[in-house]
């Protein structure tokens, strides 16, 4: 049966679907995917995978793909980070089987992205992606399809559409945002760009970004044309935003645990969900939140979550008439709802600092961590600080080093020298010395080099004179013999 491609694809493979939970990187596995079909997802991708891991790590594809087998986990998108048409095509090859189509990720701006030159890294080198999606289209028994980020300039961003599109591209996730939109620069994402996708070409067209709820997911299909819309934050704060709820955090939380039950993941993906989920009561509970942070098991993750849903019961009981929710926040903290994440000005007063010019967050001053104010020390720090609740952060009590007097990092106390290892390890070397201090024993070992050298040679002497005398004799058994 040949492959279904554009509308036909998006009808019948994917069942007409408009409500999409993104492929996020280690947060939309099978249980939460799971969870967030219960509550109106219609289609989910996996996590990214990284191809070449997954072509070569059998385990890698076990844990990610080839699990329990889950019917009710349908229609799939498997989504994979690469650069090498060849790499990507045969990881496809490996996952076509576990799912309805296999997605090129073209989106990821991080770090981690630049540094593996993939995701939305890849988005100025045509010719190459070209290539990677015209194999996999040729090669695949499933569609290709692509999730890409925005150019600024709006002509740029249609005429790279069309040409993922002519490539073979079955389907289109558009991503209103630039690759340098991140973080707390995210900003606002242009519908517009994703709309001027919508009528330039004649394949399937998802939109991504700016779903906080329900009402976004209408509105954003009412003003792009597309066919459907993709959530990731916002799934992630409340998976029953397509259900246009806003539910109680602990109901999700202990269907999402029992879930999880069924079928495992690995802790650090449940934590991070929990910690999602109960973001805006994690700011008033701050020492839960330490505990949820610390807990290493998923019974002490229910415990954990069992003990805020307690709190939060506590204080629906002890709720007075006519009160409203704090902080600003449209429903009480006990209830799912979006979290806008703040921009960098927001950023520097959270954190009590009134910023650059450019809202850029200043050092926190050394005076500020002192000991006994835990709440003024970094993430970092206080980690340290809960492992060993005796250590000290205040500057005044730091042992004083002497400096190299080389290059001013602290100087070895035994250096023969006066310096650090490195300055110490040079100089040794230069003038074929010692230092016991540092371990450096250029002059001893030399030494013992020359002696054995002297050594050998003695011995290689006397074997050259016996040998000598040897064919002295023999000449003269010779001559002898000769003679008679």
């Amino acid at each position: 049966m040949p492959k279904l491609r554009g509308e036909a694809f998006w009808r019948e493979t994917l069942r007409s679907a408009h409500y999409v939970v993104a492929p996020m990187v280690d947060q939309s596995e099978l249980a939460w995917r799971l969870l967030s079909r219960r509550h109106g997802a219609q289609l989910c991708y996996t996590p990214m995978l990284h191809a070449q891991v997954f072509l070569r790590d059998a385990n890698y594809r076990r844990e990610n793909l080839y699990g329990e087998a889950c019917p009710e986990d349908r229609p799939l998108i498997v989504q994979f980070c690469a650069n090498d048409p060849e790499v990507f095509v045969q990881a496809a090859l490996l996952a076509q089987d576990y799912c309805d189509a296999i997605d090129l990720n073209l989106g990821c701006p991080q770090m981690i992205a630049k540094r593996g030159h993939y995701g939305a890294f890849l988005q100025e080198e045509w010719d190459l992606l070209q290539r990677m999606i015209l194999l996999a289209n040729e090669k695949l028994s499933v569609p290709i399809t692509c999730k890409i980020r925005v150019f600024p300039d709006i002509d740029k961003t249609v005429k790279y559409a069309q040409m993922l599109e002519k490539a073979g591209c079955q389907l289109l996730t558009v991503h209103g945002r630039t690759k340098e939109q991140k973080g707390p620069l995210a900003g606002v994402a242009s519908w517009e760009h994703i709309q001027a996708v919508r009528k330039a070409v004649n394949i399937p067209v998802f939109a991504n970004g700016n779903i906080q709820c329900l009402s976004d997911v209408e509105e954003c299909i009412r003003k792009t044309g597309v066919h459907g819309v993709m959530s990731a934050e916002g799934n992630l704060h409340n998976p029953a935003l397509f259900e246009g709820r806003n539910p109680l955090v602990w109901e999700m939380a202990e269907e999402y645990l029992e879930i999880v039950r069924k079928y495992p993941c690995p802790l650090s993906y449940v934590r991070a969900h929990l910690f999602k989920l109960w973001h805006h009561t994690l700011q008033v509970h701050q020492h839960l939140r330490e505990e949820l942070a610390k807990v290493k098991t998923l019974e002490g993750i229910v415990d954990v979550n069992r003990e805020l849903k307690l709190r939060c019961q506590e204080e629906i009981a002890n709720q007075k008439e006519g009160e409203k929710p704090k902080e600003g926040l449209p429903f009480f903290h006990w209830i799912c709802q979006p979290y806008i994440r703040p921009g960098p000005k927001e950023r520097c007063r959270e954190n009590g600092d009134s910023g650059t010019e450019k809202g850029v967050r200043g050092k926190r001053a050394l005076e500020e961590e002192e000991d006994g104010n835990s709440e003024l020390l970094s993430k970092n720090k206080q980690k340290k600080k809960l492992r060993n609740p005796n250590k000290s952060f205040d500057p005044s009590l730091k042992p004083k080093y002497a400096k190299c007097d080389q290059c001013g990092n602290p100087k070895g106390n035994k250096c023969v020298f006066n310096m650090c290892r490195g300055c110490c390890k040079k100089r040794a070397f230069k003038e074929t010395a010692d230092c016991p201090g540092h371990g450096l024993l250029f002059k001893t070992k030399y030494e013992k080099s020359l002696s054995w050298q002297h050594s050998q040679r003695g011995i290689q002497t006397p074997e050259i004179s016996q040998r000598g005398d040897a064919e002295v004799g023999e000449t003269a058994v010779l001559k002898e013999a000769g003679d008679s």
